[in-house]
């Protein structure tokens, strides 16, 4: 049976940071990246609705071992595709991905201290059943992040059957959908709804943006003027490209951080500083308070960014509608609203959310007996609590999702150079404080966050068991602290890492 220190579950984002801390820091590993899909990129390379781009900035949201250098920092989904796909292939990251393995179960055995894996590996389309692959792993390590690839949200709505039109969700767009010169209903007001509006506007004969609810949003630049301020000139000449990309995505970390702190303690301030961006940006007399003045504060939910202000602009030149309104049913022609208006639509797009999915869906176990992982705590946002060898890659919900996973790659990988340095076969979170509570892991008011409430593991009401959104108190306390820390037990000693398939797992064996 085939024997891995490191097993990496997902090929995105993540995945590709994981391969890259464990190629430099650990080159001692044996380990693979098992991809359910038959590509890599994850989110980048699933989405392909029109206009799909990044929801933060590429500085922050690219890797802090190749920084992002491109003026443009909001970047579409091709080019996004296209950075990754080179990062992997410049540190031969892509010759570790198993594509077509989706890995069904895994469990823990303290008598060998390894992970009994059981995999899937589908043959290409129309090849047939999957081939059951069993394999053990040292160390198990998630990065699939926290949402469903094969299916997103859409509610039950009533008279769907009856639409004649065409209803689709942006995660699995139609490759042959042409809306040309179509009316458009695009349902929501998050991420997704505002890059499809204004890209779908291009072409389409109009499109309304139905929401229940409005969201807060801010305009903002598509170009960063500080990466031009540092790629050209002077600058350019004196500060290498590396270290020119690397300034700019602490600018931008430290930023957004300041803002998000500024909304946090000062919402009504920073409220009224949102209304009049979004003042500027719209026709005269246009209904702020009904369509753009959210019933939250700033960053209760995510900040929606409108790069170019390209939503406003459609809005100004009468390509785009924004209706605030619930649904009472389709009809035939479109949607009739509680109002008792109608809209009329050739095509509806269900931009409505994501379904979570945790541990991208692997049936874990310990001893045979299956883990609930509601019932635990986590520690720094990586690892779960009285579970050995195991850590996930989950991103921030106030700034870019890879700041928070680069510093988890880092983590794991100086574990395991702990572990091995000690020779010992396991680290496991154990939180024995009885003063520490429990409460919800992601501390979003976001309707997909409420949806899974029940279904992921809880944090603490402090560190280390506190999942913080701060990527300056993390880098601070998972980058330059001790990884030994509070929390963390260390067991099974005598282990061999390193070893090949079919090795020990300890010297005395």
């Amino acid at each position: 049976m085939e024997h891995l220190d490191v097993l990496v579950v997902g090929a995105g984002l993540s995945g590709v940071a994981a391969g890259h801390h464990l190629t430099e820091k650990c080159p001692w590993a044996s380990w693979a990246i098992f991809e359910a899909r038959d590509s890599m990129g994850g989110t980048w390379d699933l989405f392909r609705y029109p206009g799909v781009r990044s929801d933060s900035d590429m500085y922050t949201l690219g890797f802090s071992f190749r920084p992002w250098t491109d003026p443009i920092s909001i970047a579409d989904g091709d080019a996004i595709l296209d950075y990754i796909r080179e990062t992997a292939h410049e540190g031969g990251i892509d010759t570790r991905i198993r594509y077509r393995h989706r890995i069904v179960s895994a469990d823990w055995s303290s008598e060998e201290s390894v992970w009994r894996i059981t995999a899937e590996h589908a043959p290409p389309e129309g090849g047939g059943p999957p081939e059951r692959v069993e394999l053990t792993s040292g160390f198990l390590f998630s990065c699939t992040g926290y949402y469903r690839y094969d299916e997103g949200y859409t509610p039950q709505w009533d008279g769907v059957d009856d639409f004649g039109g065409d209803l689709v969700h942006p995660q699995h767009w139609p490759e042959d959908l042409d809306y040309e010169g179509r009316d458009v209903v695009v349902i929501g007001s998050g991420a997704t709804a505002v890059t499809l509006v204004p890209a779908m506007a291009d072409s389409a004969g109009h499109v309304t943006m139905l929401q229940r609810s409005p969201t807060w949003m801010a305009a903002g630049p598509r170009h960063s003027p500080i990466s031009k301020l540092l790629n050209t000139g002077l600058a350019r000449k004196l500060l290498p490209k590396r270290w020119a990309g690397s300034v700019t995505r602490w600018f931008h970390a430290v930023m957004s951080q300041l803002f998000y702190g500024f909304c946090q303690r000062f919402p009504r301030a920073a409220a009224r500083m949102l209304l009049k961006g979004v003042e500027r940006e719209l026709p005269e007399g246009f209904d702020v308070q009904q369509h753009f003045t959210p019933r939250y504060d700033p960053w209760d939910q995510r900040l929606c960014l409108v790069p170019d202000g390209d939503l406003f602009r459609g809005i100004r030149e009468g390509t785009v509608s924004v209706v605030t309104d619930t649904i009472d049913t389709f009809t035939a022609k479109g949607i009739r609203l509680d109002s008792g208006d109608e809209l009329d639509a050739d095509i509806v797009v269900a931009a409505t959310g994501l379904e979570l999915l945790f541990l991208g869906g692997i049936s874990v176990s310990l001893e045979g007996e299956p883990l609930d992982v509601t019932e635990r705590l986590t520690w720094k946002g990586m690892m779960i609590e009285d579970v050995p060898n195991l850590a996930f890659a989950i991103g921030y919900t106030n700034a870019s999702w890879t700041l928070k996973c680069d510093l988890t790659c880092d983590s794991v990988a100086r574990l395991l150079n702990e572990m091995r340095d000690r020779s010992m076969g396991s680290v496991t979170p154990s939180c024995e404080d009885p003063t520490v509570t429990a409460e919800p892991l992601l501390a979003l008011d976001a309707g997909y966050m409420k949806r899974a409430a029940d279904r992921l593991p809880r944090q603490g009401s402090r560190a280390p068991w506190r999942v913080r959104q701060s990527y300056l108190s993390d880098f601070r306390a998972m980058k330059m602290g001790p990884i030994l820390d509070e929390g963390l037990q260390l067991a099974h000693p005598g282990a061999r890492w390193g070893r090949r398939a079919g090795e020990p797992a300890d010297r005395s064996a």
